[in-house]
């Protein structure tokens, strides 16, 4: 682990960060059948201010030098072939050598969600010796992107992490969309509750006249018997 984050702080970090993925994302939102657990959304309702006041996010959308860290124990020329597979498999894991955070990436056409050209989000043909990466993820709930190049003989480069607009608004949907359908579970829940209790009140209500009624019967009867009793013969 590199200076400036000690392990359980990294592992932390990376907890809270999520791949990017619209479309299996989705599986968050659907509900099979009527539910009250609310489900927190992946991000938060104002991922831009967020983003620019965080501390932790101006720190990491400075560019700066990375590393690949895949493999630290295999050879070198081993390193590199792995990352270069890694690469076209769609991920890779890397880590900024000025605070040690370490990054997860993941990209292609299966993370994007939507318009994407995959020979964009890893690129081995724009600059010579080097693969340009782009990785989409949520962090702290807000959708951010990773940009940058990596050196595939150092296995070294230097990128940044950006505010995601594009994936920002497709979130935001689909967080205000969950919250109105908790909503408006919540209240179908609650005038059911209402029209359970109208209708025990109602029938205890019930209960308690017929009570009232036959107890009224019981002492008519009785005063009937007393006066049937003292009557001459």
């Amino acid at each position: 682990m590199y200076k400036g984050m000690n392990q359980t702080a990294a592992q932390h970090l990376l907890s809270s960060m999520l791949p990017y993925d619209s479309m299996g994302g989705m599986g968050l939102y659907e509900q099979t059948k009527p539910s009250l657990m609310y489900r927190v959304p992946r991000v938060i309702p104002d991922q831009k201010g967020r983003f620019e006041s965080d501390e932790l996010f101006r720190r990491l959308s400075r560019e700066s030098e990375v590393r690949y860290v895949g493999f630290r124990d295999r050879p070198m020329e081993e390193r590199q072939m792995r990352f270069a597979a890694g690469c076209r498999e769609g991920h890779a894991e890397i880590a900024i050598v000025a605070t040690g955070t370490n990054f997860q990436l993941v990209f292609g056409p299966g993370t994007w969600g939507f318009s994407s050209d995959a020979n964009r989000d890893c690129d081995f043909d724009k600059e010579p010796g080097k693969v340009h990466i782009k990785s989409r993820f949520i962090l702290n709930g807000v959708c951010a992107k990773w940009r940058g190049w990596i050196d595939l003989d150092r296995l070294d480069g230097v990128g940044c992490v950006e505010f995601d607009e594009e994936a920002a608004r497709i979130e935001d949907v689909y967080r205000r969309e969950q919250v109105e359908r908790f909503n408006q579970r919540l209240r179908e829940f609650e005038e059911d509750q209402r029209a359970y209790r109208n209708h025990h009140v109602a029938a205890a209500v019930e209960r308690q006249s017929q009570s009232e009624h036959n107890a009224d019967l019981v002492d008519a009867r009785k005063k009937m018997d007393l006066s049937a009793g003292h009557a001459p013969h």
